[in-house]
């Protein structure tokens, strides 16, 4: 691991980057469809909104895409 010295805070190498990026991908599909299960069964979400669609995908996408940009593409010295 890199230590930025002007920053403070420590950058994950590439391949742990992508490795924690993928597991969030596949923990957000999982958390987002069980609060879309719970919201349809709630009666609160409109019934067009289905588990495993776009709505699910694009939040767990941009999460993981969100540590993507946070760690990888941080400052090295």
């Amino acid at each position: 691991m890199v230590r930025s010295g002007s920053i403070g805070y420590v950058t994950m190498p590439d391949f742990i980057t992508g490795l924690a990026a993928a597991a969030l991908f596949c923990a957000g599909i999982l958390i987002f469809n069980g609060l879309t299960r719970l919201a349809l069964q709630l009666n609160v979400a409109p019934l067009d909104l289905a588990e495993n669609g776009f709505v699910q995908y694009g939040l767990a996408l941009a999460l993981s895409g969100a540590l993507w940009r946070r760690h990888a593409r941080a400052p090295r010295c």
